[in-house]
């Protein structure tokens, strides 16, 4: 499908890699693996169109379409989500439209013209692509594959422009999912992405009907994604038949083969080098020097193995010990305007724990994370330090306030204690800041180096209380490395608020879940564990449907049934009392022919709609699967029957609030 020719990129002396040539075929998953700048989001840009190579071709069949999502820089704004979305179907919108446009102009002419007939040939044959490209169910994979991404419906009108950078990554990968190119080009796609989100997104990219091209430094999500891995490494790129994990392997064998070759022939080399200098003055050995110098020649040289980046480690200063309790928050209520954030929420952190904190965009985790910091005071309740607490906070924005007119190194060092100020180069080597970058002045940098510069002064001031938020989104792979094992032998306290499941996993205890509109839940294990149990509820909650007491909020009010218990019949004279028998066994009849098979057609509708409801989670959830938005046809049966179950659900609510009214009346009669 595509062929990539050796292809070739420098910038000034620099060569990002050259003489680089693979295929792609459909339905591949290919990951490009190297650290940052080594030409992975280049290559991609050269693919999608964007860059020119400096030499080499790229050759794919005419009309192929490839999408691409780069790292960032894309907003959206003056138009409505859905509307947005929606242009994924501009082919089919387009159709539908002239269709349209084409039956109108066919209702003014003469049915017996030869106009006539042709338009209406035409319009049969545009109806037939439109029905290729099945325009209904447009609707529902919209909603399908914006719910999967973590909108929600309330916010399909809103204007793009009111979301944040992360979500509007979510809007762009949200198209291109719909578009549906030939070859996908991901670039960090899971970098906004809570842990929710990013599992609906593997997911659905697991049965995605075209070729997928990768960038990412989410481990768990190469491995379980990618069968082929092209690394880039000092200029040169090597094709590795295998996932990260795999590569990983793989390259350390290929380097162990490649030094014992090298060492091999540079030994032969050396011989026979003392074998011509020896004799290259002695005339009776002239033919056997010349013949030496000839082989020689003739060798084709292996080429010394590239020198791994050093693997730098890093270990924290000795924090000064804190109490047991580190910080406490008690009763805390926290509200922006109407959105209730907490309310009476109670959290203590202690001593020596590291906590994941997780959830959605907007769940109140940077709100909880101010509070617990006292960066923030509450509107109620109270937020307490524990005893010899000292903080150090790292936020996305920190790279912010950085001056632009100082070098990298000075701007850790003027925040090192005197006893840190030896390990600052070293430290900034760990991420990423190696030779000479260490000199060049914050305004230079990217905002990713900003966000590296800044993490790397937060760990180099002495605390005990770690708050790190998203420390892994611009670190490759090796730097996620050292982060974590220097954090997994740190003595003190640490917070994360993060969606990688790989650098957390080894690192936590304890889960910390938000979600808007709800309590905060603790988890006591890693994320593993949190994502097991999460998985476990959802089954449950499956398993057991909506409750029916849910009508309520569904339906317009209809008042409780009153119990089927007569009320006191009217007094009579107490020495008639068998015409009090009389009324009453009358009354008894009544309810017998009359009440008793409405209510047993109510308690009968009840157990229905409860069937029904259930049958409609189960269904919306199938209809949500990747493997079912991506097959036309399982989709369409999906929708169909979506469909049937919503309609028997609404004619069921309707006679369910037609019988409870019924039944109220007869009781107050019959009463």
């Amino acid at each position: 499908m595509l062929s990539i020719q050796s292809l070739r990129v420098e910038y000034g002396a620099r060569v990002l890699f050259s003489d680089l040539s693979f295929t792609v075929q459909a339905k591949e998953r290919i990951a490009f693996a190297g650290h940052n700048g080594a030409g992975k989001s280049t290559l991609m840009k050269c693919i999608a169109g964007i860059i020119q190579p400096s030499d080499g071709k790229i050759h794919m069949p005419k009309g192929t379409r490839i999408g691409y999502l780069p790292q960032e820089g894309i907003h959206v704004k003056g138009v409505t989500l859905w509307d947005e979305t929606e242009s994924a179907f501009g082919e089919t919108i387009a159709l539908r439209e002239k269709i349209e446009r084409l039956s109108d102009e066919l209702e003014k002419l003469d049915p017996r013209s030869s106009p006539y007939g042709d338009l209406l040939e035409e319009i049969g044959e545009l109806e037939l692509l439109l029905d290729d490209v099945d325009p209904d169910r447009m609707k529902p994979k919209i909603e399908s594959v914006l719910q999967g991404l973590g909108f929600r419906k309330s916010d399909f009108t809103r204007d793009c422009g009111e979301f944040s950078g992360g979500w509007q990554m979510r809007i762009a990968m949200a198209k291109l999912f719909l578009q549906e190119p030939a070859a996908l080009l991901l670039d960090e796609p899971t970098n906004h992405l809570d842990i929710g989100t990013q599992i609906w997104v593997e997911e659905y990219l697991k049965s995605y009907p075209g070729a997928i091209l990768l960038i990412s430094h989410d481990r768990g999500l190469l491995d379980t994604l990618c069968t082929r891995t092209i690394a880039f490494h000092h200029g040169r790129a090597e094709e590795y038949a295998g996932n990260f994990s795999y590569y990983e392997r793989e390259s350390v064998v290929r380097k162990e083969i490649q030094l014992k070759q090298y060492t091999a022939q540079q030994r032969e080399i050396a011989e026979i080098q003392r074998f011509i200098d020896r004799f290259r003055a002695s005339a009776n050995k002239a033919t056997l020097v010349q013949s030496r110098i000839k082989m020689l020649d003739k060798i084709e040289r292996i080429p010394a193995p590239l020198q791994d980046d050093a693997v730098m480690s890093f270990r924290f200063p000795p924090p000064p010990a804190s109490g047991q309790s580190v910080a406490k928050l008690d009763g805390v209520s926290k509200r922006y305007g109407s959105l209730q954030i907490f309310q009476g929420f109670d959290f203590e952190v202690t001593r020596g724990e590291k906590i994941a904190i997780v959830g959605p965009n907007g769940a109140g985790k940077s709100t909880f994370c101010r509070m617990i910091t006292a960066q923030e005071t509450p509107d109620t309740g109270a937020h307490v330090f524990g005893h010899k607490v000292a903080t150090s906070f790292f936020s996305q924005n920190h790279a912010d306030e950085l001056d632009p007119t100082k070098t990298v190194l000075q701007t850790v060092e003027e925040v090192a204690s005197r006893e840190n100020v030896p390990h600052a180069r070293n430290l900034l080597g760990c991420f990423l800041f190696r030779g000479d970058d260490v000199f060049k002045k914050v305004g230079v940098l990217s905002g990713g180096e900003r966000s590296r510069v800044a993490l790397v002064r937060m760990l180099l001031q002495p605390a005990n209380f770690l708050i790190l938020d998203e420390p892994t989104n611009h670190l490759d792979m090796q730097s996620q490395d050292v982060l974590q094992r220097a954090l997994i032998d740190y003595p003190g306290t640490v917070m994360i608020v993060s969606h990688n499941r790989y650098f957390l996993d080894p690192l936590v205890t304890k889960t910390l879940e938000f979600r808007p509109g709800e309590a905060p839940r603790t988890f006591v294990g890693n994320i593993t564990y949190y994502l097991e149990k999460t998985a476990e509820e959802a089954k449950a909650e499956r398993a057991a449907g909506p409750k029916l007491s849910k009508l309520n909020s569904t339906k317009p009010v209809v008042k409780p049934i009153v119990s089927p218990t007569p009320a006191a019949a009217p007094a009579v004279e107490s020495g008639n009392r068998k015409d009090q028998r009389r009324i009453d066994a009358d009354n008894r009849q009544k309810r017998a022919q009359v009440l008793k098979p409405l209510e047993d057609e109510l308690a009968s509708l009840e157990k229905k709609i409860a069937e029904l409801e259930a049958a409609q989670v189960t269904l919306t959830a199938h209809l949500s699967e990747p493997s079912v938005a991506a097959d036309p046809d399982k989709f369409r049966q999906a929708t169909q029957a979506v469909a049937n179950v919503t309609q028997g659900l609404e004619n069921s609510y309707s006679r369910w609030g037609d019988l409870s009214a019924e039944i109220e009346a007869l009781n107050a009669k019959l009463g």
